[in-house]
């Protein structure tokens, strides 16, 4: 980040965190705030593997640009205190992405248990609805902030194998909705950001099969999965200046999938 002169996209001063940020889409994320400007909170359950990606951070951006703090978001305690190693580290939360989210359960809806249930549902709804909470105020004396859950399309689509996480993604765009209309008065903007199907760990039994890659994103109207910095780019739109009146949405970034499955 060597004088950053674009205003529209310039995160210079801001302080983010970012959950699930060890890999995949959530270090994605992390890496292009800094490189815009912003100090960032690389957060995920193992602490080790959040260093690593701050001390990359560090190094490429030549200034202490991020911060690892471990996180079980299912655990409301260490939420807060996510919060309060950000503050104590970089002041008060100007842009939060929730990324982190699970899903236990993979087959029929009948099947699943009640225990994958309400993991799914605290760790991909409750979790976002509190962590928000924390950071509201901070972002309300400001008169300023940014709040980006990562969904996904599978909140536009029904499934037979992943029901429930869909029904969680699907509940992430409508707490987005609802706390725009709450905090709009405060300028604080909340949207969504809704990824296809990203080659990241998550979604490895998509891809890591070249063959079967190659059948699904076929069908697709770009013919590709997603990397995850397709995702970081939309992230940087809605955390900066360039997102200023773009509140309560959901952006699908997809390569096309919702258009049309098979499209030519």
């Amino acid at each position: 980040m060597a004088g950053i002169t674009d205003t529209l996209f310039n995160l210079e001063g801001k302080n983010a965190i970012v959950t699930g940020a060890s890999r995949g889409i959530g270090e994605a994320i992390a890496r292009r705030f800094a490189q815009h400007g912003a100090n960032v909170v690389v957060s995920s359950r193992k602490v080790d593997s959040c260093q690593d990606v701050a001390n990359s951070i560090n190094k490429t951006e030549g200034r202490e640009a991020a911060h690892a703090v471990a996180c079980n978001i299912s655990h409301k305690e260490h939420l807060q205190g996510l919060v309060d190693a950000t503050n104590e580290k970089f002041g008060d939360v100007d842009i939060l992405i929730c990324n982190a989210a699970v899903n236990p359960s993979f087959g029929p809806s009948k099947d699943i248990t009640e225990e994958a249930i309400d993991k799914i549902f605290a760790c991909n709804i409750k979790a976002n609805h509190f962590l928000a909470h924390m950071v509201l105020p901070q972002m309300q004396a400001k008169k300023d902030g940014a709040i980006v859950i990562i969904s996904s399309i599978g909140g536009f689509l029904g499934s037979p194998t992943i029901g429930t996480y869909g029904i969680s993604k699907a509940a992430d765009m409508q707490l987005a909705r609802n706390l725009a209309v709450e905090y709009g008065k405060d300028n604080i903007r909340i949207n969504c950001i809704c990824p296809g199907i990203v080659k990241t760990y998550f979604a490895e039994a998509l891809w890591k099969d070249p063959k079967t890659e190659e059948f699904i994103a076929g069908q697709l109207p770009m013919r590709r999965f997603g990397e995850p910095d397709d995702i970081a780019g939309a992230a940087v739109f809605l955390a900066s200046p360039a997102g200023a009146w773009m509140t309560g949405q959901h952006m699908a970034i997809d390569g096309g999938t919702l258009i049309g499955i098979g499209a030519l």
